[in-house]
């Protein structure tokens, strides 16, 4: 594991440590990656963002705040947070090999709660296998890659590939300087449909 700028070894640990309970909490990553994306943030604006109870956004807020990864702004009330950029490079031991953490994997992590794609993506790849998805969805977004090239390199289906990238489109516009690009799941579904119809056979 190492990190983009030079920091001692035990606070690169310290920091993955505390980087990795986002990403195993999806409801912990979401209050992250809502702080991130509002810039400045307080409990109450929590509260009705995310339809957390006082006591449960309070305990994410300490929970991420003693991680290190948001940072009070003041004393007096309301509190108000504000997130601190990750940026960490681990390499994994799987086929994935090296992966990033930053504010938009955390963002997509927290997105399982609510997108059931996400969830399935992740039960099925694990984090390291959701990370490399998002960098396919970046390229997709800017029209260099297609879901199809995606399934080649990954051994994944075209339509298991779509579908990820489609759930990742959101994250891509929230985190990246990109124009919208490719084609929707609708378009896809038709135009494997076609194949099937015009060669009697799926391309995978």
């Amino acid at each position: 594991m190492s990190r983009a700028t030079d920091r001692a070894g035990g606070e690169v640990v310290r920091e993955f440590l505390s980087v990795a309970e986002l990403l195993e909490e999806p409801r912990l990553a979401q209050v992250y990656a809502h702080c991130h994306r509002k810039g400045t943030t307080s409990v109450r604006d929590l509260m009705e963002a995310l339809d957390l109870p006082q006591g449960t956004a309070y305990t994410y807020v300490n929970r991420l705040t003693e991680a290190g990864v948001l940072k009070m702004n003041n004393e007096g009330q309301p509190r108000t947070y504000t997130a601190r950029p990750i940026d960490l490079t681990v390499t994994s031991g799987t086929d994935a090999g090296e992966y990033h953490i930053t504010p938009a994997l955390v963002d997509a992590v927290g997105r399982r709660t609510t997108d059931n794609d996400i969830d399935t993506y992740i039960d099925r790849h694990g984090i390291a296998g959701l990370a490399t998805a998002l960098e396919y969805a970046v390229d997709r977004e800017r029209g260099t890659v297609t879901h199809r090239l995606m399934a080649r390199d990954l051994d994944i289906s075209p339509l298991a590939a779509e579908i990820v990238l489609q759930a990742l489109r959101p994250v891509v516009h929230e985190h990246f300087d990109v124009e919208a690009s490719g084609a929707s799941l609708d378009d896809v579904v038709a135009g494997e449909e076609s194949a099937v119809d015009d060669e009697g056979v799926d391309e995978r």
